[in-house]
């Protein structure tokens, strides 16, 4: 049993696009639709469109596009029908009982032993710690000042210095070798034998904000490298869109979350009551983390170590958090290294003070430059207030320009108006930087010249789908003569099917229902280019009549030729060459 295609289409139209990936990536509206930071490729200009109009998303960096559907079953790695249950709940609406296919059994099964095993090794790993086993590892928690409450709270774990203790643990629980590879917390290996993926390290289960665990973290006891190692990823495990300690900072009445580096900062601050603190899961801050951060908070402070490392760190975050909406502040921790530190040789309420006191994230960007330079010196001094003004000609929201103008005047003893001059100089550069960006292109491949040949051949088929997705009323005059069969590419035929069908009966078209009947990542990419394409047309009627009349032409002698060189029949093949000579007289006239 499969749900029903009209039932698919409520859910859908029940769950506005626009509304659902705001959810995950910051949108601004410019013109008809809304833009933001790809979630699927880096980019430092927002290229990722949302059409409320169309219901379709598509980024024109990475191609990557679809409706609502696919989108939550590409970011949240779901499966149709999950993601079908998840915009169900969302919109209300209770989905009928209906038994699942093998495929999407066997992807169920395998979240539930994932999450089964992982579980399992949570628990083994806790009992570890607690036996004569453990007992290095307990000391060197113990010695980090935690508690044994604290030490329960968060599950923490010991994997035994035998390379195999875990693996005979979970086999003995009945898991077999290939459950067991799938799970990434062991290596089964014929030849060189199964290992453990942890052993002899403290372990820090990592929960989702539901509390199940998905994955761990292990940080070496003694001499080792690397000296924090995370699990791989898997079904249920990506370390870019999960952040350590959310699950229970989420509860916290706090109004700022604070964002640290790593499992120990997290654990020591919500031992000392800040249960606000999270932390990335052993890699660089992404997009995706700050849209998650902002399900729960409004404002981000970043408590990282006061090393330059730490310094970084907070430079790359700051700008991520800007471009997803959210206000980043910098904590100083000078001139202790991390909040553990501080904490022990202030309180807690020094820490909670100079969260108070906390820089806002472009100060601490320009405090960060001022370093950098010798104020002393005339020519260097130059340089830092260009640094300056450059760093303020991002801004775009005029007030907040304003604002930090007047800000960094002041404290950097910069004038005033001299200062407004090199924003604006420098501001007008961006801009010309952001118009000039979307015409780089890479260099051309031998693999790129034979795709863009192909898409050549078959661009008339496209551009009339186009055009008929942007301008429905051209149907009737295109009609007489392009039916879906002349469209030889078997997906160019496939959506021309669904797209005249709605226009014959509707007079519209709805492309995120057409784009529903695809279920390849690479079918729906192509569709969502077609849906997202805007033509440029000719200023004259003339000029268009004579573009559409092109189009339709070579559509249409595409096919005759294509018939022409597949029959054997001397009277097929000459009525095929009246219909040819016919074709290319063809003008089909848009004037008013």
């Amino acid at each position: 049993m499969r749900y029903e295609d009209d039932l698919v289409e409520e859910v859908r139209e029940k769950n506005d696009i626009v509304d659902v990936i705001s959810q995950y990536v910051s949108l601004k509206k410019k013109g008809a639709s809304y833009f933001g930071l790809c979630p699927f490729h880096n980019e430092k200009s927002p290229s990722f469109s949302v059409s409320r109009e169309k219901q379709l998303y598509y980024c024109f960096g990475c191609g990557q596009g679809g409706n609502v559907y696919t989108f939550l079953m590409e970011y949240n790695r779901l499966s149709f029908v999950e993601a079908l249950e998840e915009l169900a709940g969302r919109a209300g609406m209770t989905l009928p009982q209906r038994e699942q296919t093998p495929e999407e059994r066997q992807q169920a099964d395998g979240r539930i032993l994932l999450k089964e095993m992982n579980k399992k090794a949570a628990v083994y790993f806790h009992y570890l710690l607690h036996t004569k086993r453990g007992e290095k590892a307990m000391e060197y928690l113990r010695g980090r000042g935690l508690t044994q409450e604290t030490i329960r709270h968060f599950g923490l774990g010991y994997a035994d210095i035998y390379r195999d203790d875990l693996y005979q643990y979970l086999k003995k629980e009945g898991y077999k070798d290939e459950q067991l590879k799938e799970s990434s917390l062991v290596t089964v290996d014929a030849v060189r034998g199964s290992y453990d993926k942890f052993f002899h390290r403290v372990i820090f289960p990592i929960m989702d904000v539901n509390q199940r665990v998905i994955g761990f973290g292990g940080r070496v006891l003694g001499e080792g490298e690397p000296k924090y190692l995370n699990s791989k990823e898997t079904l249920l495990f990506d370390k870019g869109r999960n952040l350590y300690g959310l699950n229970y900072a989420k509860r916290s009445r706090e109004r700022a979350i604070i964002l640290c580096e790593g499992y120990m900062d997290v654990i020591s601050l919500h031992q000392a009551g800040f249960t606000n603190a999270v932390a990335p899961l052993g890699t660089a801050f992404t997009p995706q983390q700050a849209m998650l951060l902002k399900r729960y908070t409004s404002e981000v402070i970043l408590s990282f170590d006061s090393d330059g490392a730490g310094v970084k760190a907070a430079l790359r975050a700051l700008p991520i958090l800007r471009e997803n909406g959210l206000r980043g502040r910098v904590l100083s921790m000078k001139p202790y290294k991390d909040p553990d530190e501080l904490i022990k040789a202030e309180g807690q309420e020094a820490y909670r003070k100079r969260m108070e006191e906390a820089e806002p994230g472009r100060m601490f960007e320009l405090l960060v430059l001022c370093e950098q330079y010798n104020q002393k010196d005339p020519e260097s001094r130059t340089e830092f207030i260009k640094a300056v003004a450059k760093n303020l000609a991002q801004i775009e929201e005029p007030v907040e320009r304003g604002a930090y103008l007047d800000a960094a005047a002041n404290r950097f003893m910069i004038v005033k108006k001299d200062l407004e001059e090199l924003v604006e100089k420098y501001g007008m550069g961006l801009s010309y930087e952001k118009v000039n960006e979307q015409y780089k292109t890479s260099p051309e491949t031998r693999e790129s010249r034979q795709e863009k040949k192909e898409k050549y051949k078959n661009q008339p088929q496209r551009i009339l789908l186009t055009w008929l997705t942007e301008h429905p009323d051209i149907y009737p005059l295109v009609r007489p003569y392009v039916k879906a069969e002349d469209f030889l590419t078997p997906l160019y035929h496939s959506v021309a099917v669904m797209l005249f069908s709605q226009l014959e009966e509707e007079g519209s078209v709805n492309p995120a229902r057409i784009l529903s009947q695809f279920t390849q990542l690479e079918e729906q990419r192509e569709v969502s280019a077609i849906f997202n394409t805007h033509l440029k047309y000719e200023t004259s009627p003339e000029d268009r009549s004579k573009a559409l009349s092109d189009v339709v032409k070579k559509i249409r002698l595409a096919g005759i030729e294509d018939a022409m060189s597949r029959t054997g029949d001397i009277v097929k093949w000459q009525e095929l060459l009246s219909q040819k000579n016919k074709i290319q007289k063809l003008y089909i006239s848009l004037e008013e």
